[in-house]
């Protein structure tokens, strides 16, 4: 007569299963405090590729850009043929995260930026700080 188990007990099964659910639980809500700076990084990283994307069409077409930026959005337009009007060029809406700027740059044919600009981005895990200069080089710094 062979008396050695072969399975577990509803006991031993259900402790498996709640810490099971407790290690999952505790692994989830540490993921969930990583989303803000994961969406703050891709923030900053597409505000950057937007502007020297920017950059690159008025070098490359011969046309002046501007970009404005609003609390959740920035609008790129193109400087009509007379230079005195601005039509829209595109359009890139952020979630998650706060835009301020204290200016609206204008990349030029030439490759230099009129109307420097520094460029705060924010949500809950912390800022960016991002400064474009007259060569169109962009600065980033953490803040906060």
């Amino acid at each position: 007569m062979n008396t050695g188990r072969k399975a577990f007990t509803l006991i031993e099964a259900a402790a498996s299963m709640a810490l099971l659910g407790m290690l999952a639980f505790m692994g989830a809500t540490s993921l969930l405090k990583l989303a803000p700076k994961y969406d703050l990084e891709r923030a900053v990283w597409e505000v950057r590729s937007l502007l020297n994307v920017v950059r690159y069409r008025a070098l490359f077409e011969g046309e002046s850009y501007r970009v404005r930026f609003s609390s959740a959005a920035c609008t790129v337009e193109k400087a009509d043929e007379s230079g005195k009007t601005w039509t829209f060029a595109g359009r890139t809406v952020f979630e998650k995260v706060a835009l301020e700027s204290n200016n609206s740059p204008i990349f030029t044919p030439e490759g230099t930026v009129s109307g420097l600009a520094t460029i705060t981005i924010s949500n809950a895990w912390g800022g960016f700080k991002l400064t474009l200069a007259i060569t169109g080089r962009i600065k980033t710094a953490r803040i906060g």
